[in-house]
């Protein structure tokens, strides 16, 4: 009873303290003083700028604009401390120097308010760099409260749903944004400066190919006809290839519709890239030297540290074999199995869950999955998958029960997946044929037919080498974020309404 009486009185509390605010407001308006009347605010820096050129700027007038994290407030003079893009920095305000009136409505002001200070910059007997105050001006009115600061915001649930909330109240999650920013444009700036173009392609499509995975669906009434979000980057490009462009890559948001976990979110970021005239080893060179620039020129290193766990992009990446992988880490070598049926009595003496449909090719990936996955924390590139799970993928002319692709992992998850793409069009009409095939028996990530992606191929597509890159994980690893959802602005959440 005492606690639920607390609640009460605590709610009380606030609504009593949001009324207040909004009765400053009124009467700021009522005296003409309305800061939303406020359009704009000449910043001439930012706090990280002063605390970096303080021996320039010590006497000199800046303005300095954020929002006002707290106060205090002792008699005729009063420090607050004002947070921006670049940090914090204080300020000095004094009555004598910014007027009787505006010191008095400066007592008034609350933490969460924008304020915008001009003044002249100097250090504190205690040592502070700091802003003496001339001009105070109030930008914006908050007429919410800000999570108390010795607590902070904490509760995952709320930082997720208020990520303009959590933006303010944590310092390192503005970091991770601002790495994932300069991460995007890393990549960009080495991939522009290997010769390839940036190009955009559909998100709405009437067949959502190039990836195992379950569309997002959706009519579009002006042409009465059923869309799917786009799953993949691939045919597109693909076709860009046929066309000529000879490098091409893309970053955008893919849509699948799964499930949530940690490394999983429905919609997401996918870069996608295409080059003519190299094969799965050129993408795995690619591959290297692009994880380690970006590292290099983000983080300032190319060791990085995840979860307590170093990681060394600056040595040669591992390269294995997937049947190799599942030899070393499950002690199975699927190179003396010949059947499907060995297969599957392999995998019910190990203990591995398959469907009736699978085939030799798929439980070897399951065992993959299963048992060498986990292991694989350093750089690694796993090569030579079987053909059952690879459908836009060359043969080994040398093996064609196995494909021309690798996938690239980290931390034990999949970073990145490639090929030496599939450009014979009878081939991969085969394969679209045993995809329409497993759809027909309830695969529900099984790719349709594309008649339009045929017939680019027919027209002719160069030997080429593709991969698609997971940014979110990468952006993960790259700033040592423990879930997908945090190094997404806004993940998507299930409805309070439900």
């Amino acid at each position: 009873m005492a606690e639920q009486k607390n609640g009460n009185t605590q709610e009380q509390d606030i609504k009593q303290l949001l009324k207040v605010r909004r009765e400053k407001l009124a009467d700021l308006q009522a005296r003409g003083m309305d800061p939303f009347q406020i359009t704009k605010y000449d910043v001439s820096h930012h706090s990280q700028e002063i605390k970096d050129d303080f021996d320039n700027l010590e006497g000199k007038n800046v303005t300095i604009a954020g929002r006002m994290m707290s106060k205090r407030v002792m008699g005729k003079a009063s420090f607050c401390n004002v947070q921006d893009l670049k940090g914090n920095i204080q300020s000095y305000v004094a009555r004598d120097s910014v007027g009787e009136e505006a010191y008095k409505d400066f007592k008034k002001f609350d933490i969460g308010d924008i304020v915008g200070i001009k003044g002249e910059v100097f250090r504190t007997k205690t040592g502070e760099i700091s802003v003496h105050a001339s001009e105070i001006t109030l930008l914006s009115k908050s007429l919410q409260i800000l999570p108390e600061k010795f607590h902070g915001l904490t509760n995952t649930d709320v930082r997720y749903r208020q990520r303009y909330t959590d933006l303010i109240m944590n310092a390192e999650v503005k970091d991770t944004f601002v790495k994932r920013s300069r991460i995007l444009s890393s990549i960009r700036r080495y991939l522009d400066g290997q010769g390839f173009l940036e190009v955009e392609t559909p998100m709405l499509v009437a067949n959502a190919g190039g990836a195992a995975a379950r569309p997002f669906e959706t009519h579009f009434n002006a042409l009465d006809e059923d869309f799917k979000l786009r799953i993949s980057l691939e045919l597109y490009l693909k076709r860009l290839i046929v066309g000529g462009l000879e490098r091409v890559y893309e970053i955008g948001r893919v849509f699948r519709n799964e499930g949530l976990d940690t490394r999983h979110n429905p919609e997401f970021t996918l870069m996608e890239l295409y080059q003519a005239y190299t094969d799965y080893h050129g993408m795995m060179d690619l591959t290297e030297n692009l994880y380690r620039h970006v590292a290099q020129e983000v983080l300032g290193t190319t060791k990085i540290v995840y979860n307590g766990v170093e990681m060394d992009l600056g040595k040669p990446f591992e390269r294995i074999t997937m049947v190799e992988a599942v030899k070393k880490y499950a002690g199975v070598d699927f190179d003396t199995i010949k059947t499907t049926e060995e297969a599957k009595e392999l995998a019910k003496e190990k203990g591995v869950e398959f469907e009736e449909r699978h085939k030799k090719g798929d439980i070897l990936s399951l065992f993959f999955e299963e048992f060498a996955e986990e292991h694989l924390i350093q750089p690694t590139f796993v090569m030579d998958h079987p053909i059952e799970i690879s459908p836009l993928t060359k043969k080994k002319p040398d093996n064609p029960d196995y494909v021309e692709r690798f996938e690239f992992f980290m931390n034990g998850w999949e970073m990145a997946n490639a090929y030496s793409e599939l450009n014979d069009p009878i081939d991969q009409r085969e394969r679209f044929k045993a995809q329409e095939e497993l759809l027909a028996q309830g695969d529900e990530e099984a790719n349709t037919t594309d008649e339009d992606f045929l017939n680019a191929l027919e027209i002719g597509m160069p030997p080429t080498g593709g991969i698609g890159f997971g940014i979110d994980r990468m952006c993960m690893l790259l700033t040592d974020s423990a879930a997908i959802r945090d190094v997404l602005l806004f993940p998507t959440m299930k409805s309070l309404d439900k």
